[in-house]
C-alpha cells in the first residue's frame, strides 16, 4: 500500500431497466469521482440493469472477456486513469438460464485487475416484498483479493455482507469493497451497524457503493452509499438520489488503530 493517503469514491445510482441510460448516468459519475482526485472509484451492484423481469439480467449476460459492459469498465479506467470497480454485472453461468453476478476490477491502463462471483446469493420474504436471487444467478465459490492503489483490497457484494467469515477468509486487509442494491427493509435495519462492524472486526476501510431511491419498477433501495474507517467511523455518506461519495484511504490511520488495538494479532481461533 501507499504511504500516502489514497483518495476513492463510490458511485451511488439509481439503476432502472435501460442499459444504455444507465451507462450514461455511470460515466457521468465516474468523471465526476474521477475530477475530485479518485483513483479507486467504484460502482453499485447491478448497475447496468435493475428490473422488476429478473430474466432480464440473463438477456443481457456476457461471455467473460467480451462485450459491451466489459468495454465499457475497461474504456472508462483507460480513459480517467483510475482503478474501476464496476459494481456488478452479468456474465455467463454454467447452469442454463442463470448468470454470475460478477465484479469486475480493471486498472488504470484498462488491464483486468480481478473478477469476483458473489457468493452468499440474496432470499427475503416479509408479507408481499420477496427476493430470491438464486432463481436466476449461480452462486460463486472462491474469495478474491487484489491489490489496488489503497492497498491490499477484498470484494464482496451486497448479502455478502452478513457473513464475516468471508472477511476473516481473506486475510489482513487495507479495504474491503461491497457493491449492494440493499432493500430499503433489510437496509434501513442493518446496512450501516453491518458495514462498520466489518471495518472495526478487520481493522481496515470499507467502501460500500450502492443504490439508493426508487427504481422504474417501484422497488426502493436503501442506499446510503458510504466510506468507513477502521475504527468504524463513517467518513462520508450519501443518503440517496444518484451521486459519489469521496473520502480518503489513510495507511497511518490503519496503523495506528492496529497498534493501539491489536485484535487481529489476539486472534487465537
Amino acid at each position: 500500500m501507499t504511504a500516502t493517503p489514497v483518495r476513492i469514491a463510490a458511485v451511488q445510482m439509481v439503476s432502472g431497466p435501460d442499459v444504455d441510460a444507465n451507462l450514461r448516468v455511470a460515466a457521468e459519475l465516474i468523471a465526476e469521482a474521477a475530477a475530485a482526485g479518485a483513483r479507486l472509484v467504484a460502482l453499485p451492484e447491478y448497475f447496468p440493469l435493475l428490473s422488476a423481469d429478473e430474466t432480464a439480467k440473463v438477456r443481457i449476460r456476457e461471455r467473460d472477456g467480451d462485450g459491451p459492459l466489459q468495454d465499457f469498465l475497461r474504456d472508462s479506467a483507460r480513459r480517467h486513469g483510475i482503478c474501476v470497480v464496476g459494481g456488478t454485472l452479468p456474465l455467463a453461468a454454467g447452469a442454463a438460464g442463470k448468470v454470475r453476478n460478477s465484479t469486475l476490477v480493471y486498472g488504470a491502463d484498462g488491464e483486468r485487475l480481478a473478477r469476483y462471483d458473489k457468493i452468499h446469493l440474496f432470499g427475503f420474504r416479509k408479507g408481499e416484498e420477496r427476493y430470491d436471487e438464486a432463481a436466476t444467478i449461480e452462486a460463486g465459490s472462491t474469495p478474491v483479493v487484489f491489490d489496488s492503489p489503497a492497498g491490499r483490497t477484498g470484494l464482496s457484494v451486497c448479502y455478502d455482507l452478513r457473513f464475516p467469515e468471508l472477511f476473516r477468509a481473506m486475510g489482513e486487509l487495507d479495504l474491503i469493497i461491497l457493491p449492494a442494491a440493499f432493500t430499503h427493509t433489510t437496509g434501513q435495519a442493518h446496512w450501516e451497524v453491518l458495514l462498520r462492524a466489518r471495518a472495526i472486526e478487520n481493522q481496515c476501510y470499507v467502501l460500500a457503493p450502492a443504490q439508493g431511491g426508487r427504481h422504474p419498477s417501484g422497488r426502493v433501495t436503501w442506499g446510503h452509499s458510504m466510506l468507513i474507517d477502521p475504527w468504524g467511523e463513517v467518513l462520508a455518506c450519501r443518503a440517496e438520489g444518484p451521486g459519489v461519495v469521496v473520502a480518503e484511504v489513510d495507511p497511518a490511520r490503519i496503523a495506528a488503530v492496529r497498534a493501539s488495538l491489536p485484535a487481529l494479532r489476539h486472534r487465537c481461533l
